[in-house]
């Protein structure tokens, strides 16, 4: 018998619970994964608190993993016993030694990348992919503005960024964060609890503002973000760190400047198998390259999720975590 985290309630992260799980045998269209790591992701704390429905409970959180397929079902062609995969997205369930996961989700693992690399930056990294390239088609000349850039998707995307000709202007909340981020692509780094972003922005920007803002902290943030754009610049909300962004009057974006807003998600950007594997490949490209490091930071045996949610949401952690099993 395999384990899993099961949340039988949402809650705090005493809700995860490390229990015994048999996923059963794969169904039409489905394989069996065994991992060997699982991602961690600011979604999966949004699932266990309720903020987005993860659907009937109980319920195994978790939208990252990477491992071998163990068995297929009937009808399946995307994979086959024994490959190297990975996935990031739809359906939730990764919090497991081993799941049922619809087998065109699965996208295959190159030799060269581990396993624990993998599940550190499926969806961390196709979500700076549709950022980068979907949202608007980031090149050489433009100027973007990244909060939480010492995160894990902030540190994947400003090289991704400085990769594709950019400049990079990032916000930390320390100076270690600072350094770790200009490490990392980013050009200048802004502290925000000790200068005002807007204004420095400007003075970077020669009081341009940049084309695009990029704002996975949310409430905290957004108004000022849209200080930051110039004229028709593109203001990608992805997420709420800080709590949700309060409704606005698409009359602000006239005001501000004919502005353009977007808030986007990984599933609906992959959806399509050829989107996903378009997103896959391209991350696999960049990574391959060395264009694309990707920084583990802290890892946590799969048991101990409630830690890892703890510290994810005290903002101890930087760059990307994952858990590992043996």
């Amino acid at each position: 018998m395999s384990n899993a985290i099961i949340m039988h309630q949402t809650g705090g992260p005493e809700v995860l619970q490390w229990q015994p799980f048999d996923p059963g045998p794969p169904q039409t269209g489905e394989a069996i994964v065994r991992h060997d790591a699982v991602g961690l992701n600011f979604i999966d704390v949004y699932h266990r608190t309720g903020l987005y429905p993860i659907g009937d409970l109980p319920a195994i959180p978790g939208m990252e993993g990477a491992g071998r397929v163990e068995a297929v079902g009937p009808g399946v062609s995307e994979v086959a016993e024994g490959d190297r995969v990975a996935y990031a997205g739809l359906p939730p369930g990764a919090y497991a030694e081993r799941r049922r996961i619809p087998a065109h989700r699965l996208v295959k693992l190159p030799d060269a990348i581990p396993a624990p690399q993998a599940a550190a930056m499926m969806l961390q990294g196709m979500t700076a992919r549709y950022l980068l390239k979907g949202c608007t088609a980031v090149r050489a000349g433009h100027t973007i503005l990244l909060h939480a850039a010492a995160g894990g998707v902030g540190l994947i995307a400003s090289q991704w960024a400085r990769h594709l000709g950019a400049t990079v202007i990032g916000t930390v909340g320390t100076k270690a964060k600072a350094e770790l981020a200009k490490a990392h692509g980013c050009d200048h780094t802004i502290l925000y609890g000790e200068e005002n972003f807007v204004d420095r922005v400007r003075e970077l920007t020669g009081g341009r503002g940049v084309d695009v803002v990029y704002d996975s902290v949310g409430q905290a943030t957004f108004l000022s973000s849209l200080d930051c754009l110039r004229p028709m610049g593109m203001m990608v909300s992805f997420g709420q760190a800080s709590g949700p962004v309060a409704p606005i009057d698409p009359g602000l974006l006239a005001a501000k400047g004919s502005l353009f807003l977007t808030r986007p998600s990984l599933m609906a950007y992959t959806a399509a198998r050829s989107d996903l594997l378009a997103h896959a490949e391209d991350l696999f490209d960049v990574v391959l390259k060395g264009a694309v490091t990707v920084d583990i930071r802290q890892t946590y045996p799969l048991a101990q999720a409630a830690k890892a949610h703890r510290d994810l949401e005290a903002r101890k952690t930087t760059g990307s975590s994952v858990f590992v099993i043996d």
